[in-house]
């Protein structure tokens, strides 16, 4: 495995855990093995990826400790609004670059930051592609990709845009 790919997956990782996701301390300590056997060098990988299961709970402090090591580490705003809008333009950027399916981009930006923010103008493209993506079927005579490329292209121009002031 490529050196880079297990980069993306500890960073995905860690972005998402700023956001708020978990991961169990197994998957963190796989992750921490494919890095490790990936080439990818911290002072602390090893000692993830050498976690036996009953030292699991040692996992997200070590993963926390690689990530620093690595300057892999995320900083969320403190300010929850501010959060909200820095966890959209990181969705939209993984739709851009490909490493996040459109489909599923969209919906995690309707569900998890428009309607948190009480749906702002400037997500409302997204959330349109997000509803048509989720209501998608055969018989509508228009191709899934084709609102998957209308998904990934709201997301480019939402990507050009400044927050908004006041993250309103």
């Amino acid at each position: 495995m490529p050196r880079d790919e297990p980069l993306k997956e500890l960073s995905r990782i860690a972005h998402e855990r700023a956001f708020g996701g978990y991961f169990a301390s197994g998957t963190l300590v796989q992750v921490g093995l494919d890095a490790l056997l990936a080439g990818v060098d911290s002072e602390s990988l090893a000692m993830l990826a050498g976690l036996g299961r009953n030292e699991e709970s040692e996992a997200p402090d070590l993963f926390e400790r690689v990530l620093y090591e690595l300057g892999l580490d995320v900083e969320v705003p403190a300010d929850a609004r501010a959060a909200r809008w820095a966890l959209a333009y990181w969705l939209a950027g993984q739709m851009v670059d490909g490493s996040l399916d459109p489909a599923a981009g969209a919906f995690r930006i309707w569900r998890d930051v428009a309607w948190e923010l009480d749906y702002p103008d400037a997500l409302q493209p997204l959330v349109v592609c997000a509803y048509n993506l989720d209501d998608w079927d055969e018989n509508w005579g228009v191709p899934v990709d084709k609102l998957k490329n209308d998904a990934v292209e709201a997301a480019a121009r939402f990507l050009t845009q400044q927050p908004p002031a006041g993250h309103d």
